[in-house]
């Protein structure tokens, strides 16, 4: 949608007075960030980021203004078009024949370089007189996609204890307190569901993701991660998480060392730090998580690049502000170079799925267990005098029990020794040292279990297609309904356990299920039921998200719970077909 009688339009009437009375002052400050202005001492507001895209379009900027959608508290989403011939539509970009890429910034609106970095780094790339990537890409920026987060405004000892500055920062979750890094599945946001919308119109071939770690202490001023899910990397579907991991991000590693003189390194944490590695493993470095819940896990599904920027946090705002830009730089400037490869690996991932050529999809998955031996810089602290034999004591009792975990003070809050300086977990100091160190780096997730991909999954009215049919719709996925009753081949799912999780997160007990699939058989289907094809370019993701056996889809956050207790919890409530069907069908809407 574009922008009209709207919060950010009232905003942006207020801020065109302010700009007017400014530009004739100052012309140059108009266009810097709030982060320029302040020396890096402040990040920008809500208002300050609809001031800046407005004052690009006042010094003349042709760009494409609107809003993906508005929060829980009414703001308007705002997002930005750029390219040499601009569009705006997403007809005129697939007319123009180029790589989309969707960069979003912000999600965790404590986490603010890349707010920073991508508002900096468009004005820079619309006011340069020579050639650039916007003559090769359509580029989508969301600069300030968690905008009630924003505003939640806090010091950031309080928002975001292990980070380097600045002052005030926004929080973690929305208004509605959701991480909207785990809401890509469920899509309860409004915010995601706005961003699904936006996929669905635009089919960025590539989403970039900015963020801020706030885990180990290395030595690299930032890291990644591509898509980490297995099923974003599927042999013979081209799909593009293994094209990001092995053939762009060496490129962009040692372009980031060469030309801007950071270090940089696939996403990760000490084990230990994190404790994903089970006591009496090797001490090494450890990504996060596979699963679709996170935003660029997700969009590989969809068959799609995508690529996860993570500043690190305890570096200093200016220098995580600069990394970030000079990150983003080098993905835009390498996805522009390789226009004609990305194109033709998500055009292809469509066609292997349109034409029925993916056997099977992986639909859980753990770690590695074959991690590669590699030098990683470690950025060791010291201990604090006075704290020294407490935490010896911590860290001997966690041994004890066989815990993993920090071996630091009491965190964010009654720490019991004097803070050494912002951005240090408590009871330690820096030490200046950086030391590189051989050790297991475990930067993938291997398949556990995959799913025979059927011809379709089929579920009946009542209480399934009432939770299934809007998400689905949500998130892209054709869905077709039967006009009349046909038999066809297929199976059904015969649960043996409900697995729920202890502890609610995000508000849901977490769902697993255990049984097995009957053996192919005759399965009679109802007029009325609804298919759901494998053979469509979203294929890959509608197994994820529809197959009983998926550690992340919709069965895990209890969308079919109604329907499983309709059954008595006894058989999972979407069946699959393996023949061809030639009944007739319509398309939902």
């Amino acid at each position: 949608m574009t922008f009209g009688t709207s919060s950010v339009a009232l905003l942006r009437h207020a801020s065109a007075v302010a700009f007017g009375a400014l530009a004739l002052a100052a012309p140059l400050a108009a266009q810097q960030t709030r982060a320029e202005r302040s020396k890096y001492l402040e990040t920008s507001t809500y208002a300050d980021v609809v001031a800046f895209i407005d004052s690009l379009q006042a010094r003349g900027a042709r760009i494409h203004v609107g809003s993906i959608g508005r929060t829980s508290q009414g703001r308007d989403i705002p997002y930005v078009i750029a390219s040499r011939p601009l569009v705006s539509t997403p007809q005129e970009a697939r007319r123009l024949g180029r790589p989309v890429v969707y960069v979003q910034a912000n999600i965790h609106a404590g986490e603010v370089e890349g707010k920073e970095a991508l508002q900096a780094l468009l004005r820079d790339l619309l006011f340069s007189p020579k050639p650039n990537v916007l003559d090769s890409i359509v580029l989508i920026a969301v600069p300030i996609y968690n905008a009630d987060g924003n505003e939640a405004f806090k010091p950031q000892a309080q928002n975001r204890y292990e980070q380097l500055g600045p002052e005030m920062v926004g929080q973690r979750p929305n208004a509605q307190q959701l991480d909207l890094n785990r809401d890509y599945v469920k899509a309860e946001a409004p915010e995601t569901r706005a961003s699904l919308a936006m996929f669905n119109a635009w089919d960025p071939d590539l989403f970039v993701d900015l963020h801020t770690t706030d885990g180990s202490y290395h030595g690299y001023a930032l890291t990644y991660s591509p898509s980490l899910h297995p099923a974003a990397a599927i042999a013979g579907g081209t799909f593009g998480g293994a094209f990001m991991r092995d053939s762009m991000l060496p490129v962009i590693r040692e372009r980031m060392r060469t030309r801007h003189r950071f270090e940089v390194f696939p996403y990760g944490n000490f084990d230990g730090d994190e404790g994903q590695v089970a006591p009496g493993t090797m001490r090494g470095w450890s990504t996060y998580d596979h699963r679709a819940r996170y935003g660029t896990n997700y969009t590989g599904l969809r068959g799609r690049l995508s690529l996860l920027s993570e500043a690190y946090s305890h570096d200093p705002f200016e220098r995580r502000v600069k990394s970030t830009y000079a990150f983003l730089q080098e993905a835009l400037t390498l996805t522009a170079q390789r226009a004609k490869a990305v194109l033709a690996l998500t055009r292809g991932a469509d066609a292997a799925l349109e034409a029925g050529r993916i056997g099977s999809v992986p639909v859980r998955a753990e770690l590695t267990a074959h991690p590669s031996m590699e030098p990683v810089i470690e950025a060791p602290l010291d201990t604090l005098p006075e704290a020294r034999a407490e935490l010896a004591g911590r860290a001997t009792a966690a041994r004890t029990r066989g815990a993993a975990g920090r071996a630091g003070g009491a965190g964010r809050s009654g720490c019991p020794w004097p803070l050494s300086e912002p951005g240090v977990r408590c009871g330690f100091k820096r030490s200046g040292r950086l030391v590189t160190t051989t050790m297991p780096v475990r930067d993938r997730f291997d398949a556990t279990v995959s799913a025979s991909m059927p011809v379709a999954y089929v579920f009946s009215a009542g209480p399934a297609a009432d939770s299934l049919l809007p998400r689905l719709r949500m998130h892209g996925i054709v869905v077709e309904q039967l006009l009349a009753a046909a038999t066809s081949t297929g199976g059904t799912f015969a649960v043996d356990s409900v697995v729920r999780s202890a502890r609610p997160f995000q508000g849901h007990a977490e769902v697993r299920l255990e049984g097995r699939w009957s053996a192919s058989r005759e399965l009679p289907l109802e007029a009325g039921s609804f298919v759901v094809r494998t053979a469509q370019p979203l294929g890959v993701l509608a197994t994820v998200l529809l197959d009983p056996q998926t550690d992340d889809g919709f069965l895990t956050w209890n969308v079919l719970d109604p329907a499983l207790a309709a059954l008595g919890d006894k058989m999972y409530p979407v069946r699959r077909v393996t023949s061809p069907l030639t009944v007739p069908t319509r398309i939902l809407p």
